[in-house]
């Protein structure tokens, strides 16, 4: 059912680039920023076990050197590693000094990255990625006086390494029911760059929403691409757009799927592509990861129906302000929907398409989930 009547998503999370990304085609240039919260919310989520909030800046009490070690994406990839650099980079302007950021182009440089950053004298180290745990592990249990935080990984078990990690399923979750309430076709997807906790957690919620929405209406909306129960699926292979990733959005047009969620960083740009390849009137949407990719990647802001929101640049910007603070812990930041460190985009374009029930929905379920009526499982959600 379509309606004009929809309102907007007013539980979601606001794009958590809002403040610091503003693009040409919506009135000027980026602009660095810390990341919001909900939209018209001033106060900041009741910050997760181990971390502190990072609307109010915390009294250094310690010399503190902040330093980003990014995944093989880069800090432009408009999503997770872009948004673990601002959140750095909020917090350091805060504290009044400049952060360190190194790039890493494979898994090669993770080491001898960090170790760069040691040498350039950095106390404070933020590493944005599983895949950076073993030299992430390796470097702070070398030098115990040196602060670590990771990104989306919580393995490590050292006095100086706080995981920074987000129950994502609880977000996706609530994207894939708004996914299997507007697919025309009954048919959705998604799929991974590599099958890794922090990618298919995503999957995991997705898959569980939609199936969530086929009981509760009686349909039987398809997802292609994961399946839950065998913990596999359709992965690309790594998180670069070109040709891998066009190639498997193409798979799942050309099976009829209306709704893609592809989870990976930058490999939504060739989705973005094989969409438009299938024709203004394909009818074919998008779900974004991470950050709003509506006002990230403005370019293809008309395909996003949605997207999943992880508080990465508001859970390191809390972590490095306490660390500074002299209030380091090694307790794991948890984002979820309870604390607002999870959430999804608004509908933006969409608004005026999506079911008038929607919104009341989503609404009712977000509730269930905090409340713990309603069970979001996946093997990759972090414990609390």
């Amino acid at each position: 059912m379509r309606s004009a009547a929809s309102r907007r998503a007013s539980f979601a999370l606001e794009d958590p680039l809002r403040k610091f990304t503003r693009t040409a085609a919506r009135g000027g240039a980026i602009a660095v920023g810390a990341m919001l919260l909900l939209a018209g919310c001033a106060a900041a989520p009741e910050a997760p076990s181990g971390s502190s909030p990072a609307t109010e800046e915390p009294a250094a009490t310690v010399d503190i050197q902040p330093c980003i070690v990014s995944d093989s994406g880069g800090f432009d990839d408009r999503s997770f590693n872009q948004l673990g650099a601002e959140g750095v980079r909020a917090a350091a302007e805060g504290l009044g000094v400049e952060a360190i950021e190194v790039e890493s182009q494979s898994e090669a440089d993770f080491a001898p990255n960090i170790s760069s950053v040691i040498d350039q004298g950095c106390n404070m180290v933020v590493t944005v990625g599983f895949l950076l745990a073993e030299a992430t592990a390796a470097a702070a249990e070398a030098n115990p006086d040196i602060q670590f935080a990771i990104i989306d990984d919580s393995s490590i078990d050292l006095p100086n390494v706080q995981p920074i990690v987000f129950d994502t399923a609880q977000a996706a979750f609530l994207a894939g029911y708004a996914a299997a309430s507007h697919t025309e076709t009954g048919i959705i997807a998604t799929w991974g760059g590599i099958q890794i906790p922090p990618v298919t957690i995503f999957m995991d919620g997705f898959y569980e929403g939609a199936m969530y929405y086929n009981e509760q209406n009686g349909t039987d909306v398809q997802v292609l691409g994961w399946d839950p129960e065998a913990q596999n699926g359709s992965f690309t292979g790594g998180f670069e757009a070109g040709v891998e990733a066009k190639a498997m959005a193409e798979t799942f047009i050309g099976q009829n799927a209306d709704v893609l969620m592809p989870v990976g960083g930058p490999i939504f740009l060739s989705a973005a592509e094989a969409i438009r390849d299938a024709g203004e009137d394909s009818g074919i949407t998008m779900v974004g990861v991470d950050a709003d990719l509506y006002e990230t990647s403005p370019d293809n802001a008309d395909l996003f129906l949605t997207s999943v929101l992880k508080g990465m640049a508001q859970g390191t910007q809390a972590v490095v302000e306490q660390a500074a603070a002299g209030e380091f812990s090694n307790e794991p930041y948890v984002g979820t929907l309870e604390n607002e460190g999870v959430g999804i985009a608004p509908f933006h374009d969409f608004e005026g398409e999506v079911d008038p029930e929607l919104q009341a929905q989503l609404d009712e379920i977000t509730a269930g989930i905090i409340a713990g009526e309603i069970t979001v499982e996946s093997p990759a959600s972090p414990q609390q």
